[in-house]
C-alpha cells in the first residue's frame, strides 16, 4: 500500500487495535476512534459506507450527531495515517470510505495467509513453523477491551477461527509423534469444549500413545454421556470407530514417522471460470437478490465458515436463472473462481449425474489432471475437500436431486459460498451448518406483466390489457411459461394476444405425465404444446427428434446427422427452436433441452413419429456418433487394429490431427457415455459395444477409469446379445484391459480366457496375441517375470503368423525387457534392437520410445552407463513429444541412474528432482528406489 521510498504501514487488530509506520507506533486517539479503524481495515481496499461504519461503531444507540462525530474520526485518522507519506491513505467514494492498503498490511489477514499456507503444506514440519507463526500474532482478545455488537461478534468468530487452526496444529503435532508435549494443552481445551469430537479424538489418541488407554477410554465415555444428556446425540462415527480402535489396541494408531516430500512445489490451482451464462433476464426477485447480496456481505465482514444458499421451487420457477444471473453479477468476490455442476436430480432417464463422475468433473475444474485422480472415491472425495479449503470459490450445484447428492460436497471453511438449486425442499440440509434456504414462488401480477412487456412490448400489453391478463393468469405466472409465451407472441405480431389467450385455453393436449396435481405445471405443459404447434414442419420435427438424443446436449452435426437435414436447413430448425426458446444453446456449437422440454419432446415423437422413421433416426444418430468417433480414436492411435464399423451411413468428420480429435472426445465423453447406454437399452447392442471400443483410447489416457469399467462391462453384455462373435472377444479383451488397468487381477484373467477361446475360434492371430500381451502385462505388475516371458513368447509367435510388423516389434521389446529382468541381458539387448528396428520401419513413436528405455536399462545393466544415458535421453525425447508423463518419470529415473553410476551427481540430482516433480504433479506411482537413487545422488554431491 506504499508509495516508493514511503515508510511501511501495519495494522494489528489481533489485540489491542495498533498501527505501525516504518516500525513505530502511532497515535491513534480514544477507543471509538480505533473502532472506526477497526472497521474499516476489516474491508481493507473495499468501500464501506458511512451507515455502516456508524451502526458497526456505535450498534443500534448512535448518537444524534453520529454521523459529524465519525467524519471528525476519519480526519483524524487520515492525519495521523499521513505520516507514511500517503495522503490519500483514506479515501471516499461513491460507495463509501476506503482504507487503501493489502491485506497483508493486517495482522489477521496475515495470520490467515499462514494458516491457509500450513493447511496446505504436505512437509509436517514447515507446517508448524508456519502455525507457530500465526499464533504469535495474538497479543489478547481481537480489538482489545473496546466493546460493541458487531466486534463482539466479530470477535466470536475470531477465536472460532484460532481453535480450528489450533485443532489442525495438534493433528499436525500427533502426525510427527509429538502426543506427551500435547497432552496438557489438550486436556485444557477439553475442558473448554468437552462437547467437541475432533478434540476428543485428538485426546484419547495422545493418551493412548502415552500408555494410558484406560484414560482415552474414559473419556470416550465422558464424552459420550456429555453428549447424550446435553444434545441427545451419540457420537460421530470417526469418534466411534477410533474407540473401537483403541479397545482393540491397533497398531496402526501408534506413532509413524511423517514421509519426507522431496518433491517440487505443486503448480498453482487452477482459477475455473465455469459459470454458464443465464438463459433470460431475472423479473421480480428483488427480495431474493437482495437476501443474497446481504449473505455475501455477512460472510466477506465475517467469515466463520461457508456460506450455503439452496434456491427450491417448482419447475421453470427460475431458480437456475436467479442463481446464474447474481453470480455472474458477484464474480469478482471470488478470485479463487468459480465452478459449476449441473447434477442432472431430475435427468428424464431418471438417473441423476453419478457421484464418480460429479467429483471427477469437479477436480477437473480444479485443475486436476485425469492421471493424477487418487484410485478410491472417497480419495478423490478428500482430495476435492482439501483444494477448495481456504479458498474464495463460488460454487453453484444445479438441479439436485436431494440433500443426500450434495451433502457431501459443500464446502466447510470460510471463503467459499456455495449455491444449490433443487425442484424439493432439501429437509436434509438443515442439519448441515451455515444453510440459508430461499424458496422461489410464481411471480406477482405486476411481475408477470412485466415479463411479458420485456419481450412482447408495454405498448401491445396495454392495447389487450384483457388478453395480457389472460395470458399471465393461463401461464400461471410462471417465468418458463411465460418466457415462451412472450416470444410466440413476439415472433407472431400478426396474432392477436386474445387469439394466443385462446389457444391457452384448450386443455386438450395437456401433458397428464407431468401433472403433479400443480394447476402451473399443467399449463406449462400446455404452452409447451402451443409454442411448438407454432414451428414450422422443419423445426417441429427437428424438436421431435432431439427428444429421441440420448443427452445432455446436443450439436449442429448430430441434429444434422439423425433428421439427414443439410447443414444449412439444421442450423436454420435450431435457430427456430432456440429463438422459441424450446431450445438452449449454452456454448457456440452445443444445444441442450430444458429437462421438462425433453419429455415433452420424447413423447412428441412418440405421438407423431413412426415407428420406422423413428428407428432411422436413431440408427443415423448412432452411426453418426460410431464412425466420427471411430475417426477420432484413429488419430489418437493410427496403429491400433480396426473393427468392422458395419454400413456407413455417415459424412466423413472434420477432424484432421491428434489434437483436433482430444478435443472432440472431451466434449463429447458423456454424449458418447450416454450413446453407449442408450443404444443397450433399446436394444441396439452392436452399436454399443462397438461406441464402448471407440472410446477405450481416450478414456484410458485420460484417467476416466470409472467411466472406461462402465461402458467396458455393457459392452461385453451387449456382445453377447449381439452374437457378434468378433464383438464378443473384443468386448472381454477389453474389460479385461480395464480391469487390469485398475489392478483387479482377478477378474481380468477370467475375461482374458473368454478372449483367449473367442479368439482361438475365430483363428483370430492378431487378437490372440492382444490377449497374450495382456495377460503378460498382469503378471508382470504381479512380478511373475517368467511367466510374463512366456506369454511374450506365445505373443510374437501370434503376430508373426497374423504378419503384424507393429505387433512383432511390441512383442520383441517384450521379450527384451523381461529378459533383462530375470539377467539374461546379452539376449535382451538383441530382442530389443530387432524391436527398435521394426518399430521404426512402421513409424510408431510409442513403440520407439518405449524401446529406447528399455535400451537403456539393459546398457546400464551391462556396465555401459554412457551409452545408458544415451538411450534414455532418445527415450526421453519421445515421451514428452507424445505427453506421456507416466513412461518420461520411469526414463527420468533410469536416466538418473547411469548418471550417478558415472559420477554425474550434480545431474543425477536434477533428474531424480523432475521425476519426482512429474509424480507429484499428475498423481502417478513412485518409481522404485527413487527415493533411495535421490539421497546417494545429493550426498555424492555435496562431496
Amino acid at each position: 500500500m506504499n508509495g516508493e521510498g514511503s515508510p511501511a504501514v501495519r495494522f494489528r487488530l489481533l489485540g489491542a487495535v495498533e498501527a505501525t509506520v516504518g516500525g513505530r507506533a502511532v497515535p491513534l486517539g480514544h477507543a471509538r476512534q480505533r473502532c472506526v479503524l477497526a472497521v474499516l481495515l476489516i474491508r481493507i481496499g473495499r468501500p464501506c459506507t458511512a451507515a455502516d461504519l456508524v451502526d458497526r461503531v456505535w450498534g443500534e444507540a448512535p448518537p444524534q450527531r453520529a454521523r459529524d462525530t465519525l467524519y471528525g474520526y476519519l480526519s483524524r485518522l487520515r492525519r495521523v495515517l499521513a505520516r507514511s507519506g500517503r495522503q490519500q491513505i483514506i479515501t471516499r467514494g461513491a460507495e463509501g470510505y476506503t482504507l487503501q492498503g493489502e491485506e497483508s498490511d493486517v495482522d489477521l489477514y496475515v495470520f490467515r495467509q499462514l494458516v491457509e499456507r500450513a493447511r496446505h503444506t504436505d512437509d509436517p514440519d514447515r507446517a508448524t513453523v508456519l502455525f507457530d507463526e500465526a499464533f504469535r500474532l495474538w497479543r489478547g482478545e481481537p480489538f482489545g477491551a473496546f466493546e460493541t455488537p458487531w466486534l463482539d461478534g466479530l470477535r466470536v468468530t475470531l477465536r472460532q477461527e484460532r481453535f480450528a487452526a489450533e485443532l489442525d496444529h495438534y493433528d499436525v503435532g500427533l502426525r510427527l509423534g509429538r502426543h506427551r508435549e500435547l497432552l496438557s494443552p489438550l486436556r485444557t481445551q477439553a475442558r473448554h469444549h468437552p462437547l467437541d469430537e475432533r478434540l476428543a479424538g485428538q485426546l484419547m489418541l495422545a493418551l493412548h500413545r502415552c500408555g494410558r488407554s484406560s484414560e482415552a477410554l474414559d473419556h470416550y465415555q465422558a464424552v459420550r454421556v456429555r453428549l447424550a444428556e446435553e444434545l441427545g446425540l451419540d457420537p460421530g462415527a470417526q469418534l466411534r470407530t477410533l474407540h473401537e480402535r483403541v479397545l482393540a489396541a491397533d497398531p496402526a494408531l501408534e506413532a509413524t514417522p511423517p514421509r519426507l516430500s522431496l518433491s517440487s512445489s505443486p503448480a498453482p490451482p487452477q482459477v475455473p471460470c465455469q459459470l454458464p451464462a443465464p438463459v433470460g433476464a431475472v423479473i421480480g426477485r428483488a427480495t431474493e437478490f437482495a437476501t443474497l447480496d446481504q449473505l455475501l456481505d455477512t460472510a466477506t465482514a465475517v467469515p466463520s465458515a461457508a456460506t450455503v444458499v439452496s434456491i427450491t421451487g417448482s419447475a421453470g420457477i427460475g431458480k437456475t436463472t436467479l442463481a446464474l444471473s447474481w453470480s455472474h453479477r458477484v464474480r469478482e468476490h471470488f478470485p479463487d473462481g468459480q465452478l459449476y455442476a449441473d447434477l442432472r436430480g431430475f435427468d428424464p432417464g431418471g438417473v441423476p449425474m453419478p457421484q464418480h463422475q460429479l467429483v471427477h468433473s469437479l477436480l477437473e475444474g480444479l485443475g486436476v489432471a485425469s492421471t493424477a485422480l487418487p484410485v478410491t472415491a472417497d480419495a478423490r472425495l478428500g482430495l476435492y475437500r482439501t483444494l477448495i479449503a481456504g479458498r474464495r470459490l463460488l460454487i453453484v450445484f444445479d438441479n439436485a436431486r436431494d440433500a443426500d447428492q450434495v451433502r457431501p460436497l459443500l464446502p466447510a471453511t470460510p471463503g467459499c459460498f456455495a449455491i444449490v438449486t433443487s425442484r424439493r425442499q432439501l429437509p436434509g440440509l438443515l442439519t448441515t451448518g451455515h444453510v440459508r434456504h430461499l424458496t422461489l414462488g410464481l411471480l406477482p401480477d405486476r411481475e408477470a406483466h412485466a415479463l411479458l412487456a420485456g419481450t412482447v412490448g408495454s405498448r401491445r400489453l396495454a392495447a389487450e390489457p384483457e388478453a395480457a391478463a389472460a395470458l399471465v393468469r393461463l401461464c400461471a405466472r410462471l417465468p418458463l411459461a411465460l418466457s415462451i409465451a412472450a416470444a410466440r407472441a413476439a415472433t407472431a405480431e400478426h396474432l392477436p394476444l386474445a387469439a394466443l389467450a385462446d389457444e391457452l385455453r384448450d386443455e386438450e393436449h395437456r401433458l397428464a405425465a407431468l401433472s403433479t396435481g400443480d394447476s402451473h405445471l399443467t399449463d406449462l405443459a400446455s404452452v409447451f404444446h402451443w409454442s411448438y404447434r407454432a414451428l414450422s414442419p422443419s423445426a417441429a420435427r427437428m424438436f421431435r427428434l432431439l427428444g429421441l438424443h440420448p443427452g445432455p446436449h446436443t450439436d449442429a452435426d448430430a441434429a444434422s446427422a439423425s433428421s439427414r437435414l443439410s447443414p444449412s436447413r439444421t442450423r436454420a430448425a435450431l435457430a427456430e427452436l432456440t429463438h422459441a426458446n424450446l431450445l438452449h444453446q449454452h456454448a457456440p456449437t452445443r444445444y441442450a433441452f430444458h429437462d421438462l422440454l425433453r419429455v415433452y419432446a420424447a413423447e412428441r415423437a412418440l405421438a407423431e413419429e413412426p415407428r420406422e422413421q423413428r428407428d432411422a433416426a436413431v440408427h443415423h444418430l448412432l452411426d453418426h456418433y460410431l464412425h466420427t468417433a471411430y475417426e477420432a480414436d484413429r488419430l489418437l492411435d493410427p496403429h491400433r487394429d480396426p473393427i468392422d464399423q458395419g454400413d456407413r451411413r455417415h459424412a466423413p468428420g472434420q477432424l484432421v490431427d491428434h489434437d483436433g480429435a482430444l478435443a472432440w472426445f472431451a466434449s463429447h465423453r458423456l454424449v458418447l457415455l450416454n450413446a453407449v447406454r442408450d443404444a443397450a437399452a433399446r436394444g441396439y447392442h452392436g452399436y454399443a459395444w462397438k461406441l464402448a471400443w471407440t472410446l477405450t483410447t481416450y478414456l484410458q489416457r485420460t484417467g476416466h477409469r470409472d467411466d472406461w469399467m462402465d461402458i467396458a462391462r455393457l459392452a461385453v453384455e451387449a456382445a453377447h446379445h449381439d452374437d457378434t462373435p468378433a464383438g464378443r472377444a473384443h468386448s472381454h479383451h477389453g474389460l479385461a484391459l480395464a480391469l487390469a488397468w485398475a489392478g483387479r487381477s482377478g477378474e481380468a484373467r477370467t475375461h482374458l480366457d473368454l478372449a483367449l477361446d473367442a479368439y482361438a475360434a475365430l483363428e483370430d492371430h492378431t487378437g490372440l496375441a492382444h490377449t497374450h500381451r495382456t495377460i503378460a502385462f498382469v503378471l508382470q505388475r504381479e512380478g511373475h517375470h517368467e511367466q510374463a516371458l512366456h506369454h511374450a513368447e506365445r505373443t510374437l509367435a501370434h503376430y508373426r503368423t497374423a504378419g503384424h510388423t507393429a505387433g512383432e516389434a511390441s512383442a520383441c521389446n517384450a521379450i527384451g525387457w523381461y529378459r533383462a529382468q530375470l539377467g539374461d541381458l546379452t539376449a535382451a539387448l538383441g530382442d530389443c534392437e530387432r524391436a527398435l528396428e521394426l518399430f521404426e520401419q512402421v513409424g510408431n513413436r510409442t513403440g520407439i520410445a518405449y524401446t529406447w528405455d528399455s535400451l537403456g536399462f539393459i546398457q546400464q545393466g551391462l556396465g555401459r552407463s554412457d551409452e545408458a544415458v544415451r538411450c534414455y535421453e532418445r527415450a526421453l525425447s519421445h515421451f514428452r513429444d507424445l505427453g506421456d508423463v507416466s513412461s518420461e518419470a520411469e526414463t527420468l529415473t533410469g536416466l538418473a541412474r547411469a548418471q550417478h553410476t558415472l559420477g554425474h551427481s550434480n545431474a543425477a540430482v536434477l533428474a531424480c528432482r523432475e521425476a519426482l516433480a512429474l509424480t507429484r504433479r499428475h498423481g502417478l506411482p513412485r518409481p522404485a528406489l527413487l527415493g533411495e537413487l535421490l539421497h546417494a545422488a545429493s550426498r555424492a554431491a555435496r562431496t
